[in-house]
Parts: structure tokens; C-alpha cells; sequence
């Protein structure tokens, strides 16, 4: 097996010291090394000069499986080094990434084959401080700086905000709403991780009552009752879908941002390969659509 890389090597006419230097060893030790896979193999695999050698017919084809071995052998390696790396525990939310949620880790699948752990905390924030989780994926509009301090927020997209409002209030046959129209019923808000609140609204005078819910069943249930309407990002349209309650676009609001949030000290060694994975595959996706309109960068 140590013998294949530096045969692996020589399927061109070579200068002896040259390809020995870039094996890191001597023109003597290459000269034996090839007179004993011929003594192995009993066939003549190089033909040589004093200065250069080129293999036969004999020889391209060992080194051509040569090359086959050592590229499974490095495959077999790399995934078992990845069994035993932990997965990346990603957490996040109401709606993960909506619709493309299954099909893009399909595709971190067979392109990395790296484990990925999902889950839906409460609180992703809080899973990920308590070491719960290793990223999260968060959507604040507006944005939250003080929530991210030791941590990298890794921008991946940013969607629409839309309301929920019951189906049977005369709102919901609107093509839009806007925030004014919004705030003539409380705002329900989540109380761990909510997307949108009242800060919303430019003027605390105009802006709604709100009341705080547990979770996205109690946050439906009272929209869908006529107590309440809410605000939250396009994708939860694709995983929150009930009869009792409408989504419709809001002319107003701004984009909500989207993004993966890893601690800055140690974090997982994937996490910004995933990020850097769902930005890309997003853009591809989503290219012909506006918005989301696509933002770069990393933020610290």
C-alpha cells in the first residue's frame, strides 16, 4: 500500500529526481521501490534512462487502479472520521426553512454526508446557551443585536413578514393588510422565540395590545378564534397551514432576516460549512424569486 502513491505517480515521462522530490523521498529509494512492485508483480511497469523513466502498458494500467485504491481508501477514511465526529445538532422555531426544509437537507446529505440532529426547542437561543444545540436558525424583525453578543450570526436570507388573521374576519379577503390596519386587534406573541412584536410599529401610539402565547398551537388557536392576529415570517405559511386561518402579505413591513447562529468561541466544526451550504443552495433556489432578496457576509 505505501508503494501505490509512488507509482501512482508516474503515468507521464517523469525526471527521476523531480517526481522523487515530490514524494518526498530519494532517487534511490524511488528506483527500489519500482524494482520491487516489478519483482512483485513480474511484469516490466517502467521503462528507463539514466535521468527519466515513463511507464509501459503494464504499468499505466496498475497505476490507474493504483489511483482507484487510494481515492476509495481516502473516501472510507474520510467517512469514518466523520462517524465519529458528533452530528450538528441544528435547532430552530416555527418553521426551520419552510418549504425548502427537507429538500435542502437532502441535498447537505448527499453532498457532505455529514449527520445533521434537528429539533424545535422553545427557545432556540436558549437551547443553544445551555449547549443544547450547536446553531440555531433565528428570524427577529426587528433584528435583536443584545440577544447575540459572544455569538456569529451567519446570514443566510431574508423572507416577507405576513399576518394571520382568522379566516372569517372580513380582513382576510384583502389581496394586503398593513401594520395600521393590523393593530385595530392585540397582537399575539410568542414568548420564547418570537419572530415580530409591536416594536414594529414606528409609533408606540399606534402600535397594538399584545398578549403573550406558550407556543404555535395556543398563537393559532387564539388567531384562529378572532382574539388576536399575528405576525410571522412567509415560511411558517408552508408548516402552520389550517382552514381557520389566512396569511396575507403585509405592504408595509420589512424583511425579516434569517440566520444561522453559532457561538463564537469553539464552535462546532460544521457550522459555518452548513451556513455556507444553505446560503448557496438557497440563492440557487430561490434566485428567480423576489424577495427574499440574498444577503453575504458573516457577522460577528
Amino acid at each position: 500500500m505505501c508503494d501505490q502513491p509512488t507509482f501512482a505517480s508516474g503515468c507521464v515521462p517523469r525526471y527521476c529526481t523531480i517526481t522523487a522530490a515530490e514524494l518526498d523521498t530519494t532517487q534511490p529509494t524511488l528506483s527500489r521501490t519500482i524494482q520491487q512492485l516489478e519483482e512483485i508483480t513480474g511484469a516490466r511497469l517502467v521503462e528507463r534512462t539514466t535521468r527519466e523513466f515513463w511507464l509501459t502498458s503494464d504499468g499505466i494500467s496498475l497505476a490507474e487502479e493504483a489511483r482507484d485504491i487510494l481515492a476509495r481508501l481516502e473516501d472510507r477514511l474520510s467517512s469514518i472520521g466523520m462517524k465519529q465526529q458528533p452530528p450538528l445538532r441544528l435547532g430552530w422555531a416555527w418553521a426551520g426553512f419552510g418549504r425548502h426544509t427537507v429538500p435542502l437537507l437532502q441535498a447537505w446529505k448527499k453532498e457532505h454526508a455529514y449527520p445533521v440532529e434537528l429539533s424545535r426547542p422553545a427557545d432556540p437561543m436558549n437551547a443553544l446557551r445551555h449547549e443544547h444545540i450547536d446553531a440555531a436558525l433565528v428570524r427577529h424583525s426587528p433584528p435583536n443585536p443584545s440577544e447575540l453578543d459572544g455569538y456569529i450570526q451567519s446570514p443566510l436570507f431574508t423572507e416577507s413578514l405576513v399576518a394571520a388573521i382568522a379566516a372569517d374576519d372580513p380582513r382576510s379577503s384583502l389581496e394586503t393588510v398593513s401594520l395600521a390596519q393590523l393593530a385595530q386587534t392585540p397582537l399575539a406573541v410568542c414568548r420564547t422565540a418570537p419572530t415580530a412584536t409591536a416594536a414594529l410599529w414606528s409609533d408606540p401610539q399606534e402600535s397594538p395590545r399584545t398578549f403573550t402565547v406558550s407556543g404555535t398551537d395556543e398563537w393559532l388557536t387564539h388567531i384562529a378564534l378572532g382574539e388576536a392576529v399575528g405576525i410571522t415570517a412567509e415560511a411558517t405559511i408552508h408548516n402552520h397551514q389550517t382552514s381557520d386561518v389566512s396569511y396575507l402579505p403585509i405592504s408595509d413591513a420589512p424583511a425579516v432576516e434569517v440566520s444561522l447562529v453559532y457561538p463564537r468561541k469553539q464552535p462546532h466544526p460544521q457550522a459555518e460549512v452548513f451556513a455556507s451550504f444553505g446560503r448557496d443552495y438557497l440563492a440557487q433556489t430561490l434566485m428567480d424569486h423576489t424577495p427574499p432578496y440574498f444577503l453575504g457576509g458573516i457577522r460577528d
